[in-house]
């Protein structure tokens, strides 16, 4: 399974639209790939490994390809891809929200992104971080060998 579609399936967890009630949604599906393809890609990081920039490409390629399926132009598409890489650096830069080990989100982060956390006065985020916690532990538990095509087998 290739990285997009291991991500794609991964924000496609019913748990995020049904219990924690996110909005189904294209740019709730990206901005849920990012979050784990973030914590993936720090993953590598913490452990000093390279990640292949080959399955980097490969993930733009086919969100590019998915917006050009979705009916958007060659103008759109290429403002939006300039977008989302953004939009990914900007994850990857502040999504832990400590300098410790301890890996915890960035609030203000999320709730810049996923808007339903803005008003939050249930214990939602707190389950949507609990989740990227467990994630991040799995992904740090398997090796970079496997990572990107166990990383799937992720329950929550």
């Amino acid at each position: 399974m290739n990285l997009y579609n291991t991500l794609l399936n991964l924000s496609r967890n019913v748990y995020f639209y049904k219990d924690i009630k996110l909005e189904d949604s294209f740019e709730t599906r990206i901005y849920l790939m990012f979050l784990h393809f973030s914590i993936i890609l720090m993953v590598y990081k913490k452990k000093a490994i390279s990640f292949d920039q080959s399955a980097y490409d490969d993930l733009f390629h086919s969100i590019e390809n998915n917006l050009r399926e979705l009916g958007f132009g060659d103008v759109s598409v290429n403002k939006k891809m300039k977008d989302l890489n953004k939009i990914l650096y900007d994850m990857l830069l502040k999504l832990k929200n400590n300098k410790k080990d301890v890996f915890e989100l960035n609030k203000p982060l999320i709730t810049k992104y996923f808007k339903i956390f803005n008003d939050d006065k249930t214990s939602k985020y707190q389950e949507f971080s609990h989740y990227f916690v467990k994630f991040y532990n799995f992904c740090f538990e398997l090796s970079h060998n496997n990572m990107l095509k166990r990383v799937i087998n992720f329950k929550h």
